[in-house]
């Protein structure tokens, strides 16, 4: 296909810069739970609410991103999206009450669960099918690099203060600027998003032909683009506008096997516990012994090693296919929970009611730089992969508004509920359970999951 390639890079690159903010988000976090505490005299269960909040957002901005999608367009929803990064970046830093900082951080969530789903919908439906897994693939590479910079960022000011509670620039606390750094990616998404089309198979399906056709020219070429067009319009010929009602069976009145799978891809990336390494990083290690500044330091360590699995993933996802990487990343992240729950079986407690984990420190380290190595060479990256290609035109905003809600609700109960796991049965009692997940989700790939690599959208 003669397709214009560097394009293509280019506005899927664009796309991606809401995975990076997605990224940043949702890391950002992890290193202003003290201040958070300090600022609103909240207990575990309020900052567990505080942290977790945005993810309410997140599950109601997937929902309505995916159908709000279908309706006026990917590219208006990412624009909206951006918007309110910037609202939530400024809010969040400026909150003086815990109230207030939840509704900015709902805010935040609702842009992060639209740029989740839309992301990546957008460049499947973008990207030829031999090179979509990777373009696709750098989504997750822009959302581990934002929680990468999200870790940087969070360590450098927290240094330059001495603490994150302490004052550093203008009278404000550390852990406010390290909200505020996130306004200078945030305006560029915006800025960026003007100079990128609509996708060309919602322009189909909204009835602009002529938009649609000129922007598959550009994107493919002259003859393979009017080609494309014929076989999306005979696609989406003999069916209606998208709505939520086609992911019923007509026949059986039941939900489609499909939507199911997705659900269950959706959940099990969540349930393996990933995004608590992510949230409460800082908390974990310091848990588990390590000062501030360690745990702090060991996030940007996760952080490079997530983006160097991801490396392996472009590599391969189009190569070996979406089905191994699962299976292998499912089977590698099941063995290394269960040395970290054996290291963290073995600490012993100080008069503190901190953990001791003494040689079986440097043990828990490894395995949980292994288990992010493992996630992201497969659940992390390929189940978003998944998502935007694996549903029919027809059903693809549908399937993934459900998928998308499901993910984040599942997100925020894994998140809500680890402060209150780590207090009542501790750190090796809450892996147990992410282990036992990690198990279940091997045989969920070898039984429900089916190959998508090399098919075209309008196959599946």
């Amino acid at each position: 296909m003669n397709n214009n390639t560097g394009f293509i890079i280019y506005i899927s690159l664009v796309a991606t810069i809401g995975g990076f903010l997605f990224g940043f988000d949702s890391g950002v976090i992890n290193g202003t739970v003290d201040g958070l505490q300090q600022a609103f005299n909240s207990e575990s269960v309020g900052t567990g609410f505080n942290v977790s909040s945005m993810l309410l957002g997140c599950a109601i901005g997937a929902f309505f991103a995916g159908r709000l999608a279908d309706v006026y367009g990917r590219r208006v929803l990412l624009i909206i999206a951006s918007v309110l990064f910037v609202i939530s970046a400024w809010g969040s830093g400026i909150a003086t009450s815990s109230l207030e900082f939840v509704i900015y951080r709902v805010l935040g969530g609702l842009a992060v669960g639209g740029a989740s789903v839309m992301a990546p919908a957008y460049i499947s439906e973008v990207a030829p099918a031999s090179y979509r897994g990777r373009l696709t693939t750098i989504q997750q590479f822009a959302i581990i690099a934002g929680l990468f910079m999200a870790f940087v960022s969070n360590y450098v000011l927290a240094q330059a203060a001495g603490l994150s509670t302490e004052v550093l620039w203008l009278d404000y606390e550390a852990w406010r600027w390290m909200f505020w750094i996130e306004l200078i990616p945030a305006t560029l998404f915006f800025i960026m998003l003007m100079f990128i089309p609509e996708s060309p198979r919602f322009l189909v399906a909204s009835g602009k032909t002529d938009v649609a056709q000129s922007v598959l020219i550009k994107l493919y070429g002259e003859d393979a683009g009017k080609q494309k067009m014929k076989e999306i319009e005979q696609s989406l010929a003999a069916d209606h506008k998208p709505r939520l009602a086609d992911l019923i069976d007509s026949k059986s009145g039941k939900i489609k096997r499909l939507v199911w799978v997705g659900i269950g891809l959706a959940t099990f990336q969540q349930l393996v516990g990933i995004n608590v390494v992510f949230y409460y990083g800082a908390v974990l290690w310091q848990a588990a012994g390590f000062e501030e500044s360690q745990a702090l330091l060991i996030n940007i360590i996760s952080g490079a090693v997530s983006l160097a699995a991801l490396i392996i993933t472009v590599m391969f996802v189009d190569k070996t296919g979406r089905k191994p990487l699962l299976k292998w990343g499912s089977i590698g992240m099941a063995a290394t929970l269960a040395v970290m729950v054996l290291a963290f079986s073995n600490a012993t407690i100080k008069s503190t009611g901190d953990l001791e984990l003494g040689d079986w420190g440097v043990v828990a380290l490894v395995a949980a730089n292994a288990y992010v190595f493992f996630f992201n060479m497969s659940w992390g990256p390929v189940m978003w992969v998944m998502l935007g290609e694996m549903f029919p035109n027809q059903m693809r905003g549908s399937g993934l508004a459900v998928s998308g809600l499901v993910q984040w609700i599942a997100n925020f109960s894994i998140t809500m509920t680890f402060t209150m796991l780590l207090a009542s049965i501790g750190l090796a009692g809450a892996y147990g359970l992410y282990t036992c997940a990690a198990i279940v989700s091997v045989f969920f790939v070898i039984y429900f999951v089916h190959e998508t690599k090399g098919k075209e959208l309008e196959e599946m």
